[in-house]
């Protein structure tokens, strides 16, 4: 490797099936989730995915989800 970052996972946030709970902000353990500012077409401000670098896709942000609104590759 020439010192460039390893991704380890990917994490895809369905925006619409988000209710903006904010479990997987808060049970994310390298903070990699925060809510977004603006709304969905139902009203409801959902998360999104940051710090990609970060990610060890744990996917303990897609077990918490009550929308099963996140999904997890590694």
């Amino acid at each position: 490797m020439s010192g460039g970052t390893v991704k380890l996972a990917e994490i895809k946030i369905d925006r619409e099936r988000c209710k903006g709970c904010e479990l997987c902000v808060h049970f994310c353990p390298k903070g990699c989730v925060t809510m977004e500012d603006s709304f969905n077409s139902k009203g409801y401000r959902p998360s999104c995915f940051i710090k990609k670098d970060e990610c060890t896709g744990c996917a303990i942000c897609a077990r918490v989800c009550p929308d099963v609104a996140i999904e997890v590759w590694r």
